[in-house]
This record gives C-alpha cells, structure tokens and sequence, in this order.
C-alpha cells in the first residue's frame, strides 16, 4: 500500500490510478476513499488520472489523537498534492471533504488547482447560530455524538438509513451496499468519527467561499436528509458566482453510490470543460 506522511507526521494511505490530468477525490464522512469506487475507475477510463485518500482517522491512514480539524485536512491535502507533483489538479468533495476543498483554496490557493467539484457538500455552513439562523440546530449534532458514544455500530447503521434515502418499502441503494457502508465507518477511529462531526457541523466555511474562483461544479440532491440542500448547496452556488449548479431530483445524500452513472457522467463532461 502506499502512504504519504502529513507535516505532523501523520500516514495517509492513496490510491493513484490512470494517467492524465489528475482528479483528486476527498471522500465523505463517516467512509473512506473507497466509497469513489464508482466514479474513480470511469474517469480512469475517460482518459484521466485519479486520486483518492483515506482522511487521518479513518481507513487505512493513521488515527492520530489530534488534527480533526479543517486546517489540518487542508494541510493534509496540500501534502497529497505537492508529494505527488500535482499541478492542474481537479478536486472533488463530497459531504466534509467538500469543506476540505474550498479551506484548501483559501488556506494554499489555487496555484495546483483548475476545477473544483463540491457533492452534497457541507459547505459554507451547516450550525444554527445567531448569525446563521437557517442552519441546523446544534442538538442534531450532539445527538449523533450521544449515538456514536453510546453503541457506534447501531448508531451507524441506523445513520446510513438516511444517508442511502432508504425508506421502508424501497431503497435507492441495495441492503448490501448499505451494510458495506457500516463496515467502512467501523474501521474508522471513534475519536476521529466523533471529533469530525464536530469539525464538519461547527466550521464557518463562509469567508472561504470567496476564494473559490476556479471553475466550480456544485451537486446536490433536494431530498438529502443528511445535509439538507437549503442550508448548503443552494447557498454554496449563491456564494460562488462562477459556480454550476445542478439539483438531483430525489437524491439523498450518498450521491455517489445511489446515483453513480448520472453523477461519473456529470463529472466527466465537466472535466472535458
């Protein structure tokens, strides 16, 4: 396996397929770099290179006791990026790591980067605050944190109900595949998995939107459960100008596995932008 060291000395296990110009995928919580199996070997495919890691935490990277927070992933991608050389670099978020990408705009700049891709983002903001009074209540989050503490493989597979839009007579995504989901988080560190709610649910990604001046693809299901449409895709594509929006209608929030062939087809049209 490969491995890539984080300024603090952090391994962070990669996946790098294909040749081409280079797709670096930031996979969501609470999953791993596997869960692009279905875009990355397509656009492999199309012509291009791809990139996927597993987030400090979770997979097969170290679980360190500290750094679960956006600074530090985007210091983590910035590693990935100059230890491989990466130059015209499009990158691809889906749930927190779309906070990973528009942190790393504003934190490194876009040098590296041509495109940005944001999925089911978290981005700019998901809490309800005072200044924020759309956003999500903060006992929603302290719920999942009581869940996780309490019985972690429960909670998950109780989560992921939502998270795949499962519903009680029929599912976008198979009870395989859901089961498969719950597998992949358990590998995870349970502080890692808690201490990242905490990061993707209270971190103000708003003054970082106005760093994004790359081309943008943002994409958002409007029955997402999980992080509702509302509170972020659609305030994401007001706050960047240039950006592309697309809604898909009925999706939930596992875009990338319950509607893998229109999402790898909407990407691929857009990297040949």
């Amino acid at each position: 396996m490969a491995f890539i060291t984080a300024p603090d000395g952090t391994s962070l296990y990669y996946k790098d397929w294909g040749s081409g110009r280079p797709v670096v995928f930031l996979h969501g919580w609470p999953l791993d770099a596997d869960m692009w199996e279905y875009q990355m070997v397509p656009v492999v495919e199309a012509g291009f290179r791809t990139i996927a890691y597993d987030r400090r935490g979770f997979g097969r990277s170290d679980q360190p006791w500290q750094g679960y927070d956006y600074d530090t992933f985007a210091d983590d991608l910035k590693a990935v990026l100059d230890a491989l050389d990466l130059t015209d670099v499009t990158l691809v978020g889906f749930s927190m790591g779309g906070g990973e990408v528009v942190r790393y705009l504003s934190r490194h700049g876009s040098d590296r980067i041509s495109q940005a891709v944001l999925i089911s983002a978290v981005t700019p903001m998901m809490l309800k605050t005072p200044d924020h009074p759309d956003g999500v209540d903060a006992g929603v989050f302290e719920e999942i944190i009581d869940g996780l503490k309490m019985d972690r493989p429960s909670f998950l597979a109780k989560f992921n109900k939502g998270f795949f839009g499962a519903g009680v007579f029929s599912s976008p995504a198979s009870a395989e595949m859901i089961a498969w989901a719950g597998q992949v988080a358990m590998l995870a560190s349970p502080k890692a998995t808690i201490a990242c709610v905490k990061a993707f649910s209270e971190t103000d990604f708003r003054p970082d939107m106005a760093k994004v001046t790359v081309p943008c693809l943002i994409i958002h299901g409007d029955a997402d459960q999980t992080v509702p449409i509302d509170v972020t895709g659609k305030v994401a594509a007001s706050a960047v100008p240039s950006a592309e929006f697309e809604i898909y209608e009925g999706a939930p929030h596992a875009i990338p596995l319950t509607h893998h062939e229109r999402l790898t087809t909407d990407l691929i049209d857009f990297l040949r932008r």
